[in-house]
């Protein structure tokens, strides 16, 4: 694991972590992390899975950071507005590391929502994938979602993934989203929360599985 800073469009300097597979990677990911005022960071038990299965057994490098105001990362809370430049910025610094070759974004909970929101104008991206997406985010602040009219000019693959019993991604919400997309593909993990604890091995696997798809594997 590498530790790397990068900048933003609008001057932060961010913090990340940086995992590359063994070989030559087959792509680049980037990983956006919860709501940064609910205790979100880089350092969630999903996205540590993520990263060893997507740079262990999938060969991806993968860009865990940390959205601005966190820990090390510059700058204050941007409103789930902001951090749209800094998942923009770690797509742009995980792309040095493999050069021309497809790159996912993937988000969970906040980090869904951001990462839809910058796919819609990042025609770099091959895939996103939208974990525990906050359909009904009920107490948490968030920009309002793309309409369905906006959602249709997504012409990417998108996983959607949540838990049986996530609160705020429904099972009958998280299809209707899905149904939305052009290259929409749910997956639903039985007997799991938004945290989908004691799930995180099995979330990335299905998440690996997408990827692989995507990198033509």
């Amino acid at each position: 694991m590498e530790p790397v800073t990068f900048a933003t469009e609008d001057g932060l300097r961010l913090e990340g972590e940086l995992r590359l597979p063994d070989g030559e990677p087959r792509g680049s990911a980037v990983l956006c992390h919860p709501h940064p005022k609910h205790g979100g960071s880089k350092d969630h038990p999903i996205l540590w899975a993520l990263r060893n299965e997507l740079a262990g057994t999938r060969g991806v490098a993968v860009l865990a950071f940390n959205f601005r105001g966190v820990m090390g990362s510059g700058g204050i809370y941007g409103g789930g507005h902001g951090e749209i430049h800094d998942a923009r910025a770690a797509i742009e610094r995980v792309r040095d590391e493999a050069p021309g070759l497809p790159t996912v974004v993937i988000g969970w909970s906040f980090g869904a929502s951001v990462a839809l929101r910058e796919s819609l104008d990042d025609h770099r991206l091959a895939a996103l994938v939208l974990i525990g997406m906050p359909l009904r985010p009920s107490d948490v602040s968030l920009p309002r979602l793309p309409g369905t009219a906006e959602l249709r000019t997504l012409a990417l693959p998108v996983l959607s993934l949540s838990g049986d019993n996530d609160e705020y991604c429904p099972p009958e919400e998280a299809r209707a989203f899905v149904a939305s997309l052009p290259d929409g593909r749910l997956h639903i993990v039985e007997d799991a929360d938004h945290y989908l604890w004691r799930r995180e091995r099995d979330a990335a696997a299905i998440v690996g599985a997408f990827v692989d798809d995507v990198l033509g594997g």
